[in-house]
């Protein structure tokens, strides 16, 4: 079992920052791809970055690329994701999710059998 929690989620103004954090129970965290996927309400949940167990390949949606930069630490069981230049579009909440086993990035969320419980993040303008 590998157990997934978010935090840093918040407020800002279009232009700022954040950085969430995922923090990961158990030591398969070493052997888990990982992922940050974001849902809007009524909407499918889409894949936002990726990276591999090893963290060296990375893999972003077009619409964060040369924003967002998906990272890892597997000493301390943790991946994040930096935001930058933050647009109103990217308001959701975010869930950072793992695929177990597979160093392969996806980017469908049914591929990925854990699950945080999302972090809310509202950009405004």
């Amino acid at each position: 079992q590998v157990q997934l929690v978010e935090s840093g989620g918040g407020l800002v103004q279009a232009g700022g920052s954040l950085r969430l954090s995922c923090a990961a129970s158990g030591r398969t965290f070493s052997r888990c791809a990982m992922g940050w996927f974001r849902q809007a309400p009524g909407k499918e949940r889409e894949f936002v970055a990726g990276i591999s167990w090893g963290g060296s390949i990375t893999s972003y949606v077009d619409s964060v690329k040369g924003r967002f930069t998906i990272s890892r630490d597997n000493a301390k069981n943790a991946v994040y994701l930096q935001m930058n230049s933050l647009e109103p579009e990217d308001t959701d909440v975010y869930y950072c999710a793992g695929r177990n086993g597979a160093n392969m990035i996806s980017r469908e969320a049914s591929v990925y059998a854990y699950w945080g419980q999302g972090t809310q993040v509202t950009v405004s303008s």
